[in-house]
């Protein structure tokens, strides 16, 4: 079976049940998407799946065929630029450990043109020439359905 991960086909063998996450990190060696919970409630699993925010760390990764995968080492675009630059002047990082998967949220809801599902919270947002800057730094104050745990972490 071929996934298309960041604009490169990649050849899938593994099983019907692995979450596209094990394969992301432990096959294809990308590990900026990361795992929290295992159970899509924090969302430092995030990637983009046909432009959705879809948790990784659920969903199998065989279940993917002929979607367009994107990870946080494969964002591009003027969206994703201008949410990473927002993250960096703003002083978002905290550990950093849950934050590609904000990114990915915040890309995603940049690069809207309709309804976008982020694990059961519903937001349209439009990106129009010359305010996604603005919406961006607007959208990387946001959690956008990313549980930050950094303070339960560090008790």
């Amino acid at each position: 079976m071929k996934l298309t991960i960041n604009g490169k086909e990649q050849d899938y063998q593994g099983e019907e049940d692995r979450p596209l996450l094990w394969y992301l990190r432990e096959d294809l060696k990308l590990t900026g998407t990361k795992f929290g919970c295992g159970v899509a409630a924090c969302g430092a699993c995030t990637v983009l799946v046909d432009g959705q925010p879809t948790r990784a760390c659920i969903t199998p990764a065989a279940s993917l065929e002929g979607k367009k995968i994107t990870t946080i080492e494969g964002l591009d675009g003027k969206a994703g630029e201008a949410v990473q630059k927002a993250w960096t002047e703003l002083d978002v990082v905290q550990c950093g450990w849950c934050q590609s998967g904000q990114i990915m949220t915040a890309t995603a809801l940049l690069t809207a043109t309709g309804p976008v599902n982020n694990n059961g919270a519903t937001a349209l947002i439009f990106a129009h020439e010359g305010v996604a800057e603005e919406v961006a730094a607007e959208a990387s104050r946001l959690f956008l359905g990313v549980q930050i745990q950094c303070a339960n972490c560090h008790d």
